[in-house]
């Protein structure tokens, strides 16, 4: 689990449908289903039950899922919480740059 799957179970949770969850997120349509089924195979229980598709056909994060997603939301916001004042991310955000470098490269 990570902030991109749980992005995705809160678009899933959003939208009703897997497909719409990824087009949301720009997610290509195979790689959003890999992802769930990721996420089913790694639990003890499925995070997404998935109807068939067309009409009638949609998703649902389960209980089980929506407890996931609100243990990570929570180790997420102490993580943060934690790392704010940290001195290590002040000195990797004073090596960032304002703005990235085109794709093109260059030199520092």
């Amino acid at each position: 689990m990570g902030p991109g799957r749980a992005d995705l179970l809160d678009a899933i949770s959003a939208h009703g449908s897997i497909s719409a969850a990824g087009r949301a997120l720009g997610m290509s349509y195979r790689y959003t289903w890999l992802q769930v089924d990721g996420m089913n195979r790694c639990f003890d229980e499925k995070l997404v039950e998935a109807t068939a598709g067309g009409r009638g056909g949609g998703a649902v994060v389960t209980d089980h899922g929506r407890l996931v997603l609100e243990a990570y939301r929570e180790l997420e916001a102490a993580l943060i919480k934690a790392a704010r004042d940290h001195p290590r991310l002040v000195e990797l955000e004073t090596l960032m740059r304002d703005v990235p470098l085109n794709h093109g490269g260059g030199s520092r």
